[in-house]
């Protein structure tokens, strides 16, 4: 029986593995499967550390290794509630994380026996999520439509989506935060210059907003509908999304007299029958060239990644494309890496969808054929220079070969950004401190000799 569920195994494994190829454009896109036996990976957020940071429904907070798909514990939170549709949900990582470590998270929770939302921020100690501090409580929560995507914009504010938790008549009641895209500062204060003075509320009339990303200077925000009119929106202050009022465009008499007079702003896309829209990710890399200044938008009832192809200024949608098409199932959480990569959470052991034997999964979408420029394609295959960690002292010790003595010495991360720059010693030796950096993988670069590098 045991060699049976072994061979069962390995069959799910091939299946999973090795869907085909397919063209984007003028390249191919291989999908393959970066780790598996997850319980619904509901945020994939790419970290500095350049590790994958996930949260899983039930409450558990991890890095996964893009190179392995080794995951990492963080966390587990004691007091999540998972009840439906609600749990652990979305995440962000401060975006200055060497200076301040910090990891906001949003999950629901039993308060006094009622389902509530929070929002709390943890501090990563190198090894774990410590030290939580609720930043923001008392949102109304329920087994549906509690929203839960969290964005860091660069002005470095906060922000967080709410849905009505099934109640309607919270989404357009200013004094109540469901329904709403809330903004707040990282510390949990409400900014200065939001729409009402000493308010949270950023834009409201929002029915259950689970997507957020950002790109041409602009927020996007995905939205699920009730029986029809799901939603792809542009986020601008003060503005009203118009739920229970509207479903998609102003296209009834009802609704276009609610529109005229209630500063609406209409969605960019709708669709009817609904998708059941998730993730979204904002994705402009030459590695796939035909998916540039593009939407990719997740899917669950539709199982689907949807391309959203923007015009030059980002206010409209030009085209649409379907990928991945009932695939691998229900599709929730998305995040693009610097080299070009798409990695995609399934969600099929939400209790809707129908569990293959290794789901959940993490799936990642590459272009094999791209090299990032300036740090593969000039690279010889053996590097003229020896490295040694001591993690203990947070240190590397770097030993060169001669012909590297007028070359400078750079830290670099994965997508090739400077970190550190040095000038080689007489010795040919140089120590470098990583006390300050975050965990993660990193190239060192001396000319055209280059190595990987793991700090832990």
């Amino acid at each position: 029986m045991k060699k049976i569920l072994t061979l069962l195994t390995l069959f799910y494994s091939f299946i999973i593995c090795c869907q085909a190829q397919f063209p984007v454009g003028s390249v191919m896109v291989t999908p393959r499967t970066l780790t598996h036996s997850l319980e619904v990976p509901w945020e994939l957020v790419w970290g500095p550390d350049n590790f994958i940071w996930m949260t899983e429904r039930y409450g558990r907070i991890s890095r996964v290794n893009p190179a392995n798909g080794q995951v990492s514990a963080l966390v587990t939170i004691p007091d999540v509630l998972q009840n439906g549709e609600s749990g652990l949900l979305g995440m962000a990582l401060h975006p200055d994380f060497s200076q301040h470590p910090h990891v906001f998270v949003a999950y629901t929770y039993s308060k006094n026996g009622t389902p509530t939302e929070k929002l709390v921020r943890y501090t990563y100690n190198g090894t774990a999520l410590a030290s939580p501090q609720v930043l923001l409580d008392n949102i109304v929560a329920a087994a549906i439509h509690d929203g839960a995507r969290l964005l860091i914009l660069p002005d470095q504010t906060l922000l967080f989506t709410t849905g009505d938790a099934g109640n309607t008549s919270l989404a357009q009641n200013l004094n109540s935060l469901n329904g709403k895209v809330l903004r707040l500062n990282l510390d949990g204060s409400v900014p200065a210059n939001n729409p009402v003075a000493g308010s949270y509320v950023y834009s409201f009339g929002h029915r259950n907003p689970q997507g957020l990303t950002y790109g041409n200077s602009k927020i996007y925000s995905s939205e699920h509908g009730p029986g029809s009119d799901d939603e792809f929106n542009i986020i601008e202050p003060n503005r009203n999304y118009g739920w229970p009022n509207l479903e998609g465009f102003c296209n009834t008499t009802t609704e276009q007299t609610f529109c005229a007079t209630n500063n609406v702003r209409e969605p960019l896309a709708a669709w009817t029958p609904t998708l059941a829209v998730a993730g979204i990710a904002f994705y402009n890399h030459a590695a796939i060239p035909a998916w540039q200044n593009s939407v990719l938008m997740t899917t669950l009832k539709d199982r689907k990644l949807v391309q959203l192809q923007l015009n030059s200024t980002g206010t409209a949608v030009t085209s649409q494309a379907i990928f991945l098409d009932k695939a691998y199932g229900r599709l929730r959480s998305i995040c693009v890496s610097p080299d070009g990569k798409v990695y995609i959470g399934t969600s099929n052991k939400d209790g809707r969808g129908s569990p293959a034997a290794t789901d959940d999964r993490i799936l990642v979408l590459e272009n094999l054929a791209y090299q990032l420029t300036g740090i593969k394609k000039d690279a010889p295959k053996t590097a003229s220079f020896t490295v040694f960690r001591d993690s203990e002292n947070k240190k590397l010790y770097l030993n060169f070969a001669p012909e590297l003595r007028s070359n400078k010495v750079q830290l670099l991360s994965l997508s090739g950004k400077k970190i550190q720059e040095h000038n080689l010693l007489a010795d040919l030796k140089l120590e470098i401190s990583t006390e300050r950096m975050a965990a993660g993988l990193y190239l060192i670069r001396v000319g055209k000799a280059l190595q990987k590098v793991v700090i832990e």
